[in-house]
């Protein structure tokens, strides 16, 4: 039996939310089949309850942008939890070269030029890891745009996304353009709209390189799978789950 896809995701009140991932999940199943959704914190149902009512083996794609609380401790403990036997959990989606490439065509999107200063908008963690992998974002955007590339945040860390639009302002630099390293529309992508820049990208939403991305983390899961290099959620987590 084909391993069955999971698409696990951070609950929210906001119904752009829910829908960019349900139809990220329906863009998914066209290629690896049926794709279940779970949530974690708010909404329901949790990894837990879909796992449970999963026969055969599952794997399970974190669909963040960094791998903080939700990730290392939230999906693990689902997991174990559910008390399924044969789960493989790949690397969460973010951060990752494709995510820069759809960044930057939905800067293109909204009039940014080579050689226009960018801010990277993410919603901020107290997780130092995740803020961590924010900054490899930003040196991703970086690459692709041709660019340096600052940092602000919309809520829970510092300098917020205001703030670092400011300070290029008082260095001079004429044209800036927010880039939106956030998953759908709702009250944090509603903010940059007040950050003072020439531009604000769209949420990385269900691109098509976004879809082919859930589908490459799916497939690493497959294969840990079949090499039995993965562990049961009482037993640990095995390399990709750690990752």
């Amino acid at each position: 039996m084909t391993p069955t896809p999971v698409l696990v995701a951070h609950g929210t009140r906001n119904p752009r939310g829910v829908e960019m991932i349900a139809a990220l999940a329906d863009a998914v199943s066209t290629q690896i089949g049926t794709t279940r959704v779970a949530f974690v914190d708010v909404l329901g149902p949790s990894p837990a309850e879909v796992l449970r009512g999963t026969p055969g083996s599952a794997v399970v794609v974190p669909a963040f942008l960094a791998s903080g609380y939700h990730v290392h401790t939230d999906v693990p403990r689902e997991i174990a939890e559910s008390a399924h036997s044969s789960v493989a959990v790949t690397r969460a989606l973010g951060p990752d070269p494709v995510l820069a490439e759809v960044m930057l065509d939905r800067l293109r999107d909204t009039g940014w030029r080579t050689g226009d200063s960018i801010v990277l908008a993410a919603a901020g963690s107290s997780d130092p890891r995740a803020l961590a992998e924010h900054v490899r974002a930003a040196a991703m955007l970086a690459e692709v745009a041709g660019v340096p590339v600052r940092i602000g945040y919309v809520a829970t860390a510092g300098p917020t996304v205001s703030e670092a639009v400011s300070a290029l302002r008082e260095e001079g630099h004429a044209r800036i353009f927010v880039a939106s390293y956030l998953l759908a529309r709702g009250l944090f992508h509603n903010r940059l709209a007040d950050a003072g820049a020439d531009g604000v990208g769209e949420p990385l939403g269900v691109h098509p390189a976004i879809v082919d991305l859930v589908v490459a983390r799916y497939f690493e899961g497959v294969r840990s799978l079949e090499s039995g290099s993965f562990s049961t959620a009482t037993e640990g987590w095995s390399p990709v789950r750690r990752r």
